[in-house]
């Protein structure tokens, strides 16, 4: 059974790794590079976010969730956190690329626009869902286990890598996405979620980065403005159990 989770989580990549539509455009000078929507690039987070809505209904798949959690519990004893800092990974290797000389799509400005735009977006979703669905986490700790935070900024990260990096390498993308969807696993062998939890989690990632490029030259134009080009910034994200958030500071 852990296989067929594996399998399900990691058929993220393979889509992703078949997706070579050139999604992006052209712009003058070092402003932002966007994203051209197309609505074929919401197939894979809707069918993500679909499955988890579904799953808050359904007593098949309610069913599903149970079994995995009970064949979890009895394969696997110890929980390991990595999943508190794996969430991360993706969005912080954009910067350390950066750092070693490998230039991404954006400069520092536009992409910590985008990736600040996407938590967002994404924190808004999250912390408004797990509001109304109260959905009880499977160790019984609290009941705002719909969607899963810590895979929602894996995937967000991981959707942000791979649209930096991708017309380098898809290898980096891949690589950012099977650190997501690691992450999503050890929430479920850390008894922190369900799986309909975690696959909500990663649409509403992924959906919250791509809506983050679609808007980001108005936001970088009409919030931001465009005639500063020196500028530092950081984004601390956050999750304390109950509640995903970020600080963001930039100084011009």
């Amino acid at each position: 059974m852990l296989k067929i989770i594996l399998f399900s989580l990691l058929s993220v990549l393979t889509l992703k790794a078949q997706d070579t539509v050139k999604d992006t455009v052209a712009v003058k000078n070092d402003t932002v590079q966007n994203l051209k929507f197309n609505y074929k690039q919401l197939i894979i987070p809707g069918v993500l976010i679909g499955y988890g809505l579904i799953g808050l209904e359904s007593d098949q798949l309610k069913g599903f969730n149970s079994q995995i959690h009970n064949e979890v519990k009895e394969d696997i004893d110890k929980k390991i956190t990595i999943d508190d800092f794996s969430q991360y990974a993706p969005a912080v290797s954009v910067y350390a690329l950066n750092g070693f000389g490998v230039e991404g799509k954006n400069n520092l400005k536009d992409r910590t626009i985008i990736l600040g735009t996407s938590y967002v977006i994404m924190t808004a979703t999250i912390l408004g869902l797990k509001s109304i669905t109260k959905v009880e986490r499977p160790d019984g700790s609290s009941n705002n286990s719909f969607p899963s935070g810590h895979t929602a900024t894996a995937f967000a990260g991981a959707e942000f890598l791979y649209q930096e990096y991708k017309d380098k390498s898809i290898w980096y993308g891949i690589a950012g996405y099977a650190i997501a969807t690691g992450t999503g696993v050890f929430r479920m062998v850390n008894d922190r979620h369900w799986l309909t939890d975690v696959a909500a989690g990663a649409g509403i990632g992924i959906m919250s980065t791509k809506i983050a490029y679609w808007i980001s030259p108005y936001v970088t134009k009409k919030i931001f403005g465009e005639k500063e080009k020196n500028v530092s910034s950081v984004i601390t994200p956050f999750y304390n159990g109950k509640q995903i958030g970020f600080g963001f500071a930039m100084a011009f």
